[in-house]
């Protein structure tokens, strides 16, 4: 349950984070201010793909997934999702882990995947032991 709940979510991340996400919301979403939060939290948002992740795991897999579980399984990834790329976090760990010079050649790309997998991995934890 756990694999196919993680795999399911990745996917609705990556739809979320790539094909869904404007050039506005990725330009903009660590921003200071109405605009930035605007454009963080609407990112954010996309990711009620997960929604739709959850829905497939209960309809066509047959998981049983609890509409509450789901429901905090669902605010934990927008709410992770919406602090992680605000960027200060990546930042602050990237300079916390002596990585400035991989961060200045795109490193923090892949810190940010890394982070909002781990939040995935947590998510699908939290309703395999759940269920």
């Amino acid at each position: 349950m756990f694999a196919s709940l993680f795999v399911l979510l990745y996917a609705a991340h990556l739809a979320a984070d790539y094909p869904l996400q404007t050039d506005h919301q990725a330009k903009h979403k660590a921003d200071r201010g109405t605009t930035g939060w605007a454009a963080n939290l609407v990112h954010a948002g996309t990711h009620a793909t997960s929604a739709l992740a959850l829905v497939v795991a209960v309809v066509v897999l047959d998981l049983p997934v609890g509409i509450l579980q789901a429901a905090l399984a669902l605010a934990w990834i927008a709410g992770t999702h919406a602090v992680i790329d605000r960027r200060w976090p990546v930042a602050h760990w990237m300079r916390l882990a002596r990585q400035t010079t991989w961060a200045q050649n795109g490193g923090a790309a892949h810190v940010d995947q890394t982070a909002h997998a781990l939040v995935l991995v947590v998510a699908a934890l939290a309703l395999t032991t759940t269920s």
